[in-house]
This record gives structure tokens, C-alpha cells and sequence, in this order.
């Protein structure tokens, strides 16, 4: 889409393996997933970018997809798992999430959301507004931010309310939210636009420095004011992911639910690698979405951050 003025990266940084690789040539995986219903469409981009990468991987081990819009979870989870099922990825609805945790499996669980409750055996895996928010405060404190302005567009303040506050506890810095756009900003002072792209696009006389966005302003093969800076999946701006591409071209789809194809890529690296060193403890990897860092059952995702300039992206 642009044309990125990096190098490629390595799709493994690092990986501290704690415990014995096993073979996994007779286990089993079963994915978990609302297939009908609401969010049938978020899972069917989901199902396509778990498949092209694990197609991609060439693994042998059988996958299994579940329709979690059943009425019981303790009911899908005994019709479903057996003695082969080594692990289960899902399900995607964060009720969900918490109806899987209290029916307490005893296998290895990546659920695709965050829901209320944990369990040491449960890692949650999702695109929260929390990560996008410490991703973005990182790169103001890079640039030297001292004090944040916000500016939003009329009638989407509730659609953003999530990422605002995420941000208000990923920064100590000061957060003024206004009404009016700024004439000028100040040394030290940032400007945060949140609103869609022609809603950007609208403003007049931006800074072209000290102003950023959130990855929902993007709008494929449009262009965004010049300067400004945003964190996103990797997957969608760097050529690294030849099975994202495969994903790309079998769903035409926008920006969400490109996003969604590499957070399923994702959630097939992630299990590969528990299925391969199942007492795994401690891993870095570059993820489709983001630089991903697993903890016992704690999955930490830092996306990569780029500003917008005349000759297309650069990463910062």
C-alpha cells in the first residue's frame, strides 16, 4: 500500500524456551469461533489469517474449527475435546472468554479477547486499545512531549472513549481535551486527532510536527496529513508476511479486517509455538500485529509506529 523506507525485519527476535520441544504429530488444535451470528464476518478474516499462516508454516497438525454461538460452553467443550486435542485457540466474544475460563479446561487455552475473569492455563490474546495507547505514548516521549492536547471529531467521542483512557494510564503527562482546534502548539505540546480520515483531512493549517492519530483514521489508498504519526499491525504496511499477502488476495477486504487476517496469522504463531514447547514460559517474537512478548499467561503486544510523509511511510 506504501512504500515503507525500512529494511525487513527478522520474523523471530528472540525466543527463550523454557522446557523440551515434544513432537505434536498426534495432537490436535481446536479453534473456537463464532461462525455464525454478529460476529461471523470478524471471523471468518480471523480464520483466513490463522489458516494462510499456518499453511504457510507447513504443519501437519489437524485443526479443528468449533461454532461457539452454541448455548453452553461446559457442553461444547465436552462434545469437542478428546485425548488428541493438545490445545484450544478462542473463543472471540469476551462473555465467551469468561464462560470458556470457568468451565476450567485443563489444556492450553490462547482465548481471542480479554475477558474479566484468568486462569494460569488462559492466555489472552487481543488488539486492546491499551496497546495502541503505550505504543503511542512511547513514540511522545521519544519526540520530547511534555503536555497533550486532544482534539475530536464531533460524535465519535464514545467510539474513542476506550483509547483515551488507555492513554491517561500509559502517560503521566498531562491530557487536555478541547473543544476548538488549536491555532499553534507550543514546545513540548502534542496534538492527538481522533475522528476518521475525511474528518482529518478537513482540518486546516496542522502543525507538521508533535501530532498523531489512531490506526481507525486510516483509509486504504488515501492519504493522511503530513507528518503525523500512528501505531498499527506491521502486517499491513511491511512486505515482510508473504502469507498475509496469500490472506490479502483471497478477501478483499479494508483496513479492519486486514487487521483481523494478521491478528488469526498470529494466533497460529503463537499456538505453533506452544504445540512445539509446551512448557514454554518466556517468548519475544515480530508478530503480524506487533511485536508480541509472552509471560506465563500474560501476552503483551507493542505495534509498530510510522509517520506519514510525502514519500509515503516511515517507521519510528
Amino acid at each position: 500500500m506504501w512504500n515503507l523506507q525500512r529494511n525487513n525485519k527478522k520474523k523471530i527476535l528472540t525466543a527463550m524456551l523454557l522446557g523440551a520441544a515434544v513432537s505434536s504429530a498426534h495432537a490436535e488444535i481446536l479453534v473456537i469461533l463464532p461462525e455464525s451470528g454478529p460476529m461471523a464476518r470478524a471471523t471468518n478474516s480471523i480464520k483466513q489469517g490463522f489458516m494462510s499462516a499456518y499453511q504457510a508454516s507447513g504443519s501437519k497438525v489437524p485443526v479443528k474449527f468449533i461454532n461457539s454461538d452454541q448455548p453452553s460452553m461446559p457442553a461444547l467443550l465436552k462434545k469437542n475435546v478428546n485425548s488428541k486435542t493438545q490445545m484450544i485457540v478462542g473463543p472471540l466474544a469476551r462473555s465467551e472468554v469468561d464462560a470458556l475460563i470457568k468451565a476450567k479446561p485443563k489444556l492450553k487455552v490462547l482465548a481471542l479477547n480479554e475477558g474479566t475473569l484468568q486462569a494460569s492455563n488462559v492466555l489472552q490474546f487481543s488488539l486492546a486499545k491499551k496497546d495502541d495507547a503505550s505504543a503511542l505514548a512511547r513514540v511522545m516521549k521519544q519526540d520530547q512531549i511534555e503536555d497533550i492536547l486532544v482534539l475530536r471529531q464531533s460524535g465519535t467521542e464514545s467510539e474513542n472513549e476506550l483509547f483515551l483512557m488507555a492513554l491517561m494510564t500509559k502517560t503521566e503527562l498531562p491530557i487536555h481535551v478541547l473543544e476548538q482546534q488549536p491555532k499553534t502548539l507550543k514546545k513540548g505540546q502534542a496534538l492527538v486527532l481522533l475522528g476518521n480520515n475525511e474528518w482529518l483531512l478537513s482540518l486546516k493549517s496542522l502543525p507538521k510536527k508533535n501530532i498523531y492519530t489512531l490506526s481507525n483514521a486510516l483509509e486504504q489508498h488515501k492519504p493522511l496529513p503530513l507528518g503525523i504519526k500512528f501505531c498499527d499491525a506491521p502486517a499491513l504496511f511491511e512486505p515482510d508476511w508473504e502469507d498475509m499477502k496469500h490472506a490479502y488476495a483471497q478477501q478483499a477486504v479494508g483496513l479492519p479486517y486486514q487487521r483481523l487476517l494478521a491478528f488469526g496469522g498470529d494466533a497460529w504463531q503463537i499456538s505453533e509455538l506452544y504445540l512445539k514447547t509446551p512448557k514454554m514460559k518466556t517468548a519475544n517474537l515480530e508478530g503480524r500485529t506487533g511485536q508480541l512478548s509472552l509471560n506465563g499467561n500474560q501476552i503483551q503486544r507493542t505495534p509498530h509506529c510510522y509517520a506519514y510523509q510525502a514519500k509515503g511511510l516511515k517507521q519510528v
